[in-house]
């Protein structure tokens, strides 16, 4: 099958395939000026082999980089003193803070430079304050954490990412996307203030009436123009409870047609406050585990069986979330018919579950938990991130999906859902397909390699797919 140019987008760095596949390339390093050392800040740089050593990787394990140092600032003026020395010095050096460093490429590396590792700064510090409909947060909190504080009173942030284990700067960095976007736009889409450092070392306040250049900027600017080191973060009113509803579809056509429905203004307003796609391909789901945390084994058995009977080489879910309280539990098993009379998914194969709030937006974490026993999570994760307009989803489908991936290597799970362009502002730093179409697609391939060889194939399938 030809091969599909697809205008895609990626959400991550330009250098993303600066890598010699299957090995962890390390960079160049060089000495840090010795002026350094006698600054205020001293006492809080280490130099030490575990220190440099713990900041030299990611969770994307493909790209290693070792610094020269590690600053564990207490507070965000000793980030800013860092950075201006850096600037001022006659050989400026690469500063680059981390989070939990999730990045994929190597994007929280500094080779021959300083990591700053952002955790330190919640350290015997309260920095998670609740007013009535914001939450301010370090840059260094978790937003697990978040959402456990907010809870406590009712409340809880609109829109989250799959996975909570992750920075509120991390996330602000790139885009922050997950299954409430097509509602309340990305979490850049819902901060009220930012405290950043520059990258002269100027700590500002910004918002989006006070140095809003800087605002749009630093939110999806992954961290190319400053360091965010707190947000003011938009809160709702936290429901209780969760029913969570996953759609199989063996048709792609009706699987994207029905999730365009979904997002659109009149159905989101009666129906799902949450919507994702996922795909799953090849030997995925005959060779992979016999049960998750949401199917069953006999769950497997029949999608497998499904994928067996239609011969599509795809099995498309739309996974969907119903909240409700205790007001509202009488009326969510009627809501929900009422939403699924409107699909074409394949008779028969809807799945439901009902937890609570908390578990639903934490059920990535048991995912990890099960992973992490089985050796699985420590390991090259060559992801790829794309935004892909919605005129050539069936192309990436045909082109990407069915023909690059299609053969008989098992493939990692698949992102794959719409977005309301409208409620992704212009003014922000992330890149949205220039189409001037009203929705856009997030494609995400999260694959994991078990050996080099993977890890090689892997990348040129990537390649392959930008191609």
């Amino acid at each position: 099958m030809a091969r599909t140019r697809l205008a895609a987008f990626l959400i991550g760095m330009a250098s993303f395939f600066s890598v010699v596949a299957g090995q962890l390339r390390p960079m160049p390093a060089s000495g840090l000026p010795g002026d350094l050392f006698a600054l205020g800040i001293a006492s809080k740089i280490r130099t030490d082999c575990n220190s440099t050593a713990s900041a030299s990787s990611d969770f994307g394990r493909i790209m290693e980089a070792a610094p020269e140092a590690v600053l564990h600032p207490a507070t965000p003026a000793d980030i800013a003193a860092l950075i201006r020395f850096s600037t001022s010095s006659p050989v400026p050096f690469p500063v680059s803070p981390r989070g939990q460093g999730h990045s994929v490429r190597g994007q929280s590396l500094a080779p021959g430079g300083v990591v700053v590792d952002m955790r330190t700064l919640g350290r015997g510090h309260h920095r998670i304050n609740l007013s009535t409909d914001y939450v301010d947060a370090g840059g260094e909190q978790l937003w697990v954490d978040i959402l456990r504080a907010t809870l406590k009173h009712g409340l809880a942030p609109r829109a989250w990412t799959d996975y909570l284990q992750l920075t509120v700067g991390g996330t602000l960095s790139n885009a922050g996307i997950g299954g409430q976007a097509f509602r309340h736009g990305p979490q850049i889409a819902n901060v009220h203030e930012l405290d950043v450092v520059t990258g002269t070392g100027e700590m500002v306040t910004c918002s989006r009436h006070k140095r809003k250049d800087l605002f749009f900027a630093a939110l999806g600017g992954l961290g190319q123009f400053g360091i965010i080191t707190r947000a003011r973060i938009a809160l709702e009113s936290a429901p209780k409870q969760v029913r969570w509803v996953r759609l199989a579809y063996s048709d792609v056509v009706a699987f994207t047609r029905d999730q365009e429905l979904l997002i659109s203004k009149h159905a989101s307003e009666a129906g799902f406050d949450y919507v994702e796609g996922q795909v799953q391909l090849n030997r995925t789901l005959t060779e992979g585990p016999k049960s998750t945390p949401f199917f069953s084994e006999a769950d497997i058995n029949r999608l497998a069986g499904l994928a067996s009977e239609t011969g599509s080489g795809a099995i498309y879910f739309i996974e969907a979330a119903m909240y409700y309280d205790e007001t509202t539990a009488p009326s969510v098993n009627q809501k929900l018919e009422m939403v699924l009379a409107q699909l074409s998914f394949v008779p028969g194969f809807v799945f439901t579950k009902d937890v609570t709030y908390f578990q639903f937006l934490d059920r990535v974490r048991v995912e990890e938990v099960v992973l992490r026993s089985a050796d699985v999570w420590d390991v090259p994760h060559p992801w790829l991130n794309l935004f892909v307009p919605r005129s050539r989803i069936l192309d990436f489908d045909a082109g990407v999906l069915k023909g690059i991936l299609g053969g008989d290597n098992p493939v990692g799970l698949i992102l794959m859902y719409p977005m309301n362009m409208a409620k992704w502002t212009s003014q922000m730093t992330a890149v949205t397909p220039p189409t001037g179409e009203d929705v856009f697609y997030t494609n995400i391939l999260l694959q994991s390699a078990l050996s080099a060889d993977e890890l090689e194939r892997q990348q040129r399938e990537n390649q392959s797919a930008l191609a």
